[in-house]
């Protein structure tokens, strides 16, 4: 018989802690028996009931109200971000439902970010719509995208390749810029954090006739904390120094103009910036005899996106968009040296079609991808390119109780040819407040150049493919929302590393398409507003398997969630928030046990005159101990006040 545990906040000795086997009855609980359930196509972050008029374009990349989609998105606004604390995207999306993250120490170290359980490379991200990925290991690198240039994020949870081509196979995450609107609004902000964490951040965004336009700049930097607790030797035993700070700095800006060329064109350019540099401490294994210090390594993420698109609604039935993006992702490490860069250049040309409750969408896109990749500095320079053409249609229909919605995609690849994607979604109105949801879809990502033609690379490796089908069930009724999706995503000629493979130009083995999973679970969430008080809550039962071996996949857990409100009085909004997370696995064998967690964060925010807005915000109140990564420790209790000016 299992016990339920408690919702443990401190340092309890390890012996002592409980398993969090009842997190679903305690959260259950805590929302006053409301029925949890998850709202698809619903801005879940924000604190007050979900707006479905407002207006999204991740789904079917083309605007269309929340309230006409049949995806499970979610959509996180200025204020929720600023509210939030984090300095990290990553941060803000773990709180959302159907996302887990892990980070190897603190802020600017590696971090992987999991929807509904799928690898960090099944997630496709665009900055302002533009391409970011690394053709190194995959997946966009989240410790480089600076949040304090993010004004919006939309992510679509589920496979969106039939639109998306390559990488969609876990879901879609949007990030945006500030847009100018009209007048000018200039703002200033300053913040001081636990661990010497120090924040400026400075822009103005306005319009003035046809055109508008934004800019922002912002500087961070921590003395940060020693990532590798357990490491207390010194050179005198193993070459090893004694345990250091590992802190970040981060620079960053972002630029975006638009012109309204006329009443029915427009035309926008966006330019991003990002260099982060953090120090971190290898794992055990990289040790080495004779030892080498690795104590005082940096890592650099550099991050660069660009983009120029020119849109046109020509009637009221035929519109268009044309667009140019290109990124560029460098990582490197020093004095140990690492050096991989990638660059991707993207092309696309939409065309909408409208009759009435009709909307068809036909698309050519073009994708480029380039990798630079040095692991020493007397090894061979790795330099490889692709190219992948896709065209793509799309069907949407809403009227009356009817949403449905139809894609088919397909990619031609430079190296291995053609691939095929489709989905089918549909929605139906039970009642006006219940609506019920139904969709399938197939989504496959190319495998990467270093996968492919790198020493540890197989150049015949197939593309990971999937199949997804899930259902979902939604409730809506004023301040009160609430809804639930079950979903099973399969995937066969999962890209794994095998190191007991033998005809490997490496003789430490070498990647392989062989490996199959499985994602499956349940998401459920809601929220209720009584009075002055915002409830919210996520749950998110899962299992996500490698079907060769029976074993769960590494760093991800069977039971998370998040359980939160918000208390608007006398000009204060106070909020609170559980984040808890059942035990993981740190290696594939499951041998390895990250134990269950749950923190508690507590934040207040209020106007300090009318131009001047103050947030304070105390993570993990209990100092929980806790990782997230086996080795890697993370900060513990930790205070941020922030200060923002905004003249109204």
């Amino acid at each position: 018989m299992t016990s339920c545990g408690f919702l443990s906040l401190g340092r309890a000795p390890a012996r002592r802690r409980r398993r969090l086997a009842c997190l679903p009855l305690a959260l259950a609980s805590a929302f006053g028996g409301m029925a949890l359930l998850q709202l698809p196509a619903v801005a879940h972050a924000q604190q007050d009931a979900p707006a479905l008029g407002e207006t999204v374009v991740t789904a079917n990349r083309t605007p269309q109200p929340l309230s006409d989609l049949v995806g499970d998105v979610s959509v996180v606004d200025r204020q929720t971000i600023e509210r939030s604390g984090a300095v990290g995207v990553a941060d803000v999306l773990a709180r959302l439902p159907g996302i887990e993250i892990t980070r190897n120490g603190s802020v600017g170290n590696t971090t992987s970010l999991y929807i509904r359980g799928a690898e960090t490379r099944f997630t496709a991200v665009y900055v302002d719509g533009v391409r970011v990925d690394s053709q190194s290991t995959g997946g966009a690198g989240w410790e480089g995208i600076p949040l304090s240039q993010i004004d919006r994020i939309e992510v679509l949870r589920g496979p969106a390749a039939a639109v998306y081509g390559s990488d969609a196979v876990g879901g879609v995450i949007q990030l945006f810029t500030r847009r100018g609107e009209e007048g000018v609004a200039p703002y200033a902000g300053i913040g001081f954090g636990s661990h010497g964490l120090r924040k400026a951040e400075a822009g103005v965004s306005g319009k003035s006739g046809a055109f508008d336009y934004s800019l922002g700049a912002a500087h961070e930097e921590s003395r940060g904390f020693n990532v590798l607790p357990m490491d207390k030797r010194t050179p005198s035993k193993d070459g090893f120094t004694s345990p250091d700070r590992d802190g970040y700095r981060s620079n960053s800006g972002n630029l975006r103009l638009g012109y309204q060329l006329t009443p029915n064109q427009r035309l926008e350019a966006t330019l991003l910036y990002s260099d982060m540099e953090a120090g971190y401490d290898p794992p055990v294994s990289f040790r080495t005899k004779p030892p080498i210090l690795f104590r005082n390594d940096i890592s650099n993420n550099t991050l660069r996106t660009a983009g120029l698109s020119w849109s046109a609604k020509w009637n009221d039935i035929y519109s268009t968009r044309v667009q140019v993006t290109d990124s560029q992702s460098v990582y490197k490490t020093q004095p140990s040296f690492y050096r991989t860069e990638t660059n991707l250049r993207g092309y696309l040309f939409q065309n909408e079609f409208r009759f009435g409750p009709h909307l068809v969408t036909a698309t050519l896109e073009r994708r480029e991808d380039a990798l630079e990749n040095a692991p020493t500095t007397s090894s061979g320079l790795l330099s490889s390119k692709r190219s992948q053409d896709a065209v793509s249609l799309g069907y949407g229909f809403v009227q009356g109780a009817h949403s449905l919605q139809l894609h088919v995609r397909h990619d031609d690849d430079s190296e291995f040819g053609g691939k095929a994607t489709g989905s089918a979604a549909y929605g139906y109105a039970i009642t006006p407040r219940l609506r019920a949801t139904v969709s399938a879809g197939t989504a496959f990502r190319a495998p990467t150049l270093y996968q492919r033609f790198s020493e540890y690379g197989v150049a015949s490796l197939k593309p990971e493919s999937s199949r997804n089908v899930e259902l979902g069930l939604q409730y809506t009724d004023g301040g009160t929302h609430a809804g639930i999706v079950v979903y099973q995503n399969r995937v066969e000629n999962l890209i794994v590393f095998d190191g007991s493979a033998t005809n490997c130009r490496s003789g430490f083995g070498c990647y392989a398409s062989t490996a199959r999973a499985r994602y499956q679970g349940v998401t459920l969430s809601g929220g209720h507003r009584i009075g002055d008080v915002s409830l919210r809550a996520s749950l998110d039962f899962q299992d996500p398997r490698d079907l060769d071996t029976d074993h769960l996949l590494a760093r991800r857990a069977r039971r998370h969630g998040t359980l939160g409100a918000d208390w608007r009085i006398a000009g204060w909004t106070l909020g609170a928030e559980l984040q808890s997370s059942s035990k993981r696995f740190d290696d594939a064998a499951n041998t390895r046990t990250l134990g269950g967690y749950t923190v508690l964060n507590l934040v207040a925010s209020t106007q300090i005159t009318r131009d001047i807005g103050l947030v304070a915000r105390v993570d993990n109140v209990g100092d929980k101990d806790y990782t997230l990564a086996r080795g890697y420790a993370t900060g513990g209790r930790n205070a941020y006040i922030g200060l923002k000016w905004t003249p109204q």
